[in-house]
């Protein structure tokens, strides 16, 4: 089985106006995407699925592969999922983030390896031990509740599990872990996509803008690959001149 990974990147950005134009180093926030991705040693390429043709200039540019998709698609799942038309023979699309400037090759490898392994997934995505209580009570950060062989069973802004008795101390430190951060990093079959995209948006989903719950909802199956800490993504000027000051550092 063959996977592929893209990059949805769309050109309006409302809290850093033309975040993935920004450069650091010399490089655009997408470059520097870009370059991380085509780490990986289990996909077998990458793509850009832009919505603007300064966004292409730019893949163009850095030497980039792209694929124009529509500026009225509604997320990033949907503009792959017209990447995934136009590539009838690629298996398992890997979604990365273009704002992920720092991501780590190995946990795309871990996402992409999870699905083409488990043939009963529909979707794999990732997922970070919460070992904090002010995250857990963060509605910023989307939790995970696990099941049993990796399987998550829902998705939410809220504190879940509900620790009744209060979170303790050993309750955040439990082994194997309660509390899970959810990383959006995903991989997807294309028979997949091919459904969630004909799809109307589920009520959890519409209620908690977390759009995995319309997969969760169906009965999808959606498995999840640890790892211990996720690279911060850029959404703010506060989040990218941090990133100046790594990448200086570095």
């Amino acid at each position: 089985m063959s996977a592929l990974i893209v990059i949805p990147a769309r050109l309006a950005s409302s809290r850093l106006p033309e975040k993935l134009l920004q450069k650091v180093g010399g490089k655009s926030v997408l470059h520097h995407t870009y370059v991380q991705a085509t780490q990986s040693r289990v996909a077998q390429g990458v793509v850009v699925a832009v919505d603007h043709q300064r966004l292409a200039d730019e893949v163009e540019q850095f030497g980039g592969k792209w694929i124009m998709t529509s500026e009225s698609c509604a997320s990033g799942t949907d503009r792959i999922a017209e990447v995934a038309a136009a590539m009838p023979d690629v298996d398992v699309f890997v979604n990365v983030q273009g704002d992920e400037p720092e991501i780590d090759p190995a946990t795309i490898d871990a996402v992409a390896q999870l699905l083409l392994s488990d043939s009963q997934a529909d979707m794999a995505t990732v997922g970070v031990p919460l070992r904090n209580a002010d995250a857990l009570a963060d509605p910023n950060q989307v939790k995970i509740v696990m099941g049993t062989g990796g399987r998550a069973v829902t998705f939410s802004r809220a504190a879940v599990p509900f620790a009744r008795d209060g979170v303790s101390d050993e309750l955040l430190n439990a082994e194997p872990p309660i509390f899970w951060h959810h990383v959006g990093l995903y991989a997807y079959r294309r028979e997949f996509l091919d459904w969630f995209c004909s799809q109307p948006p589920s009520p959890l989903e519409t209620t908690e803008k977390l759009e995995q719950l319309r997969a969760i909802e169906a009965g999808k199956r959606i498995v999840v690959t640890r790892v211990e800490s996720n690279a911060a993504g850029i959404d703010t000027s506060t989040d990218l001149e941090a990133f100046r000051v790594r990448f200086a550092n570095a």
